[in-house]
């Protein structure tokens, strides 16, 4: 089937990544397969991620679908787009048709996303988990990739004000891919996978490009690397998570709040 507006909004977000200058590096994007399903798995740090971890295809020229909150769709102007370009509704209240249509999806051979995360880090590590990435890929066979992503929380996230300086770096990295056996526990396989998540971002956020100025106040940088954003364990409160993620135990430093 041919995809009509998929490639307009690849368009529009490429121009969008150039006027805003954005310096965007993407490593590890050969493990995604050129054919067949897969699961991609990120982080999520703002609302910019959904356009640039659909950068991660662009070498094997693919499409992926991603899981969002549903209400996205209650917008006018986002409902068609997002419904032509396959992307999966997904209400945090009841997930079982999300992940239907997500297992659907991986059995017609196409790339799934999801920011099992369910929602914006605000303290920069990664939060409670959700297990619907780990069970798809245990369900229907897919390889799972592990991908971090780092930088656009200095663009457009939760509960900070938009900054629209020229140049920021963005950095997007994919992990080899995990091939989640049947017999998997569901809970052991989605802390391993937020095991990996963590070392992703923390080898992102250690990047020198990514480095606060000497004496610079930084609300965009976690607080166990010396930056202003809120602790881990003061974010839960303020954050809404499912019941039924995952307790976040690979917090730096043992931080479970």
């Amino acid at each position: 089937m041919r995809e009509r507006v998929y490639p307009g909004v690849i368009r529009a977000a490429r121009g969008a990544f150039r006027a805003l200058g954005l310096r965007i590096t993407l490593e590890g994007d050969g493990h995604v397969p050129v054919e067949g399903p897969v699961v991609l798995a990120s982080n999520h740090v703002s609302f910019l991620d959904f356009l640039l971890v659909g950068l991660a295809g662009r070498r094997s020229e693919r499409h992926v679908r991603f899981l969002a909150r549903h209400d996205v769709w209650s917008n006018p102007l986002a409902r068609p787009l997002m419904t032509a370009m396959r992307h999966v509704p997904v209400d945090r209240e009841a997930p079982a048709a999300a992940y239907l249509r997500a297992r659907s999806l991986l059995r017609q051979g196409e790339a799934v996303g999801i920011f099992p995360e369910a929602g914006v880090s605000t303290s920069y590590t990664v939060r409670a988990l959700m297990p619907g990435a780990v069970a798809l890929a245990r369900e229907t066979g897919a390889p799972l990739l592990p991908m971090a992503i780092w930088g656009p929380q200095r663009i457009l996230t939760a509960r900070r004000p938009v900054d629209l300086h020229r140049g920021r770096p963005v950095s997007l990295l994919v992990g080899p891919p995990v091939y989640v056996d049947p017999v998997t526990d569901l809970r052991e396989g989605t802390a391993r996978l937020g095991v990996r998540l963590q070392g992703m971002v923390d080898e992102l956020q250690r990047l020198p490009v990514h480095q606060p100025t000497p004496g610079e106040h930084a609300p965009w940088h976690p607080a166990h690397l010396g930056g202003a954003a809120p602790h881990a364990a003061h974010a839960r409160t303020l954050e809404s998570v499912p019941v039924s993620a995952l307790t976040p135990s690979w917090l730096p430093g043992g931080v479970n709040g």
